[in-house]
């Protein structure tokens, strides 16, 4: 049964997302990670939505495992839900799109790092989310680049393999 949803698209889609996964787990430059566009990508790609939810939550788990887990996970975590979400509704993902999910990701997360690290007051959250901008920086790049060669390299294929098309 599971072997009939096994395509040759499904197993090209599955290929990138593994190798943009390795790339969390190699030396780069802080939030400069694959994934919102694993996310974006996956909410585009998979028929079966579901599978878009739990991918990038899978693959954040599983590299967290390595990374190490906080309480901050949740938020993050619960933001590619967010992402994912917006990958789903949108009609096609483009620079406006990623950047959406870039600042929707950066204010979410340091909502949750002002509530659990600095004072409840608004001298916290500016002092949170200015020492986060730097970070953010990385966010959108890195979220510009992974969702980039996602798509480009899918494109690119499914144009060389047509049966790739269905």
């Amino acid at each position: 049964m599971i072997m009939k949803k096994i395509t040759p698209k499904f197993t090209v889609v599955t290929a990138l997302i593994v190798l943009a996964i390795a790339s969390r787990l190699l030396p780069h430059p802080p939030n400069f990670a694959p994934i919102t566009g694993i996310a974006l990508f996956a909410a585009h790609r998979f028929q079966h939505k579901d599978f878009a939810y739990i991918l990038p939550l899978a693959c954040l788990f599983i590299t967290d495992l390595v990374l190490g887990l906080s309480w901050i996970n949740i938020a993050v975590y619960s933001a590619f839900i967010g992402i994912t979400w917006m990958g789903t509704k949108s009609q096609r993902v483009n620079a406006k799109t990623v950047l959406f999910s870039s600042v929707f990701f950066f204010l979410w997360t340091n909502l949750a790092v002002w509530f659990l690290h600095y004072p409840k007051n608004i001298e916290g959250m500016i002092q949170c989310f200015t020492l986060a901008i730097p970070f953010f920086t990385n966010t959108l790049l890195g979220d510009l680049f992974y969702t980039g060669v996602l798509f480009f390299s899918f494109s690119t294929i499914q144009k060389r393999f047509p049966l790739l098309q269905s």
